[in-house]
């Protein structure tokens, strides 16, 4: 599984700059993670989980911030019941090597519905 240069370059911004709220990520061609969108620093956590898709699986990191001072970077391995269970299988078995390209992750979630 190959991770493009943009996932990595984009969290760092996220995680330095705190550019945006949200990152999702897909596997494109079951061979490279891609970003598929860039949330705003607006966006609501709500607004995020409604961006997600109903049948396909994603990886997604949100910028949690609890109070101005208080936040925690999340990785989201999101996997609803309706995906094929061969993109299931391809998210699950790739999850690991990507999270270890994005440095400074801190609380990891697993998801499967809205």
């Amino acid at each position: 599984m190959v991770v493009h240069d943009d996932c990595i370059l984009k969290f760092l911004e996220l995680k330095e700059s705190r550019t945006f709220r949200s990152i999702v990520y897909k596997i494109e061609d079951n061979m490279q993670v891609i970003i598929e969108k860039l949330g705003e620093r607006e966006q609501s956590y709500e607004d995020f989980v409604n961006s997600l898709p109903a049948d396909e699986c994603r990886y997604a990191i949100f910028d949690f911030e609890f109070i101005p001072w208080e936040r925690k970077i999340c990785f989201i391995a999101w996997s609803p019941e309706t995906a094929r269970m061969r993109k299931k299988m391809i998210y699950a078995s790739s999850k690991d090597r990507f999270k270890r390209e994005l440095d400074g992750i801190q609380v990891e979630f697993h998801a499967t519905k809205k």
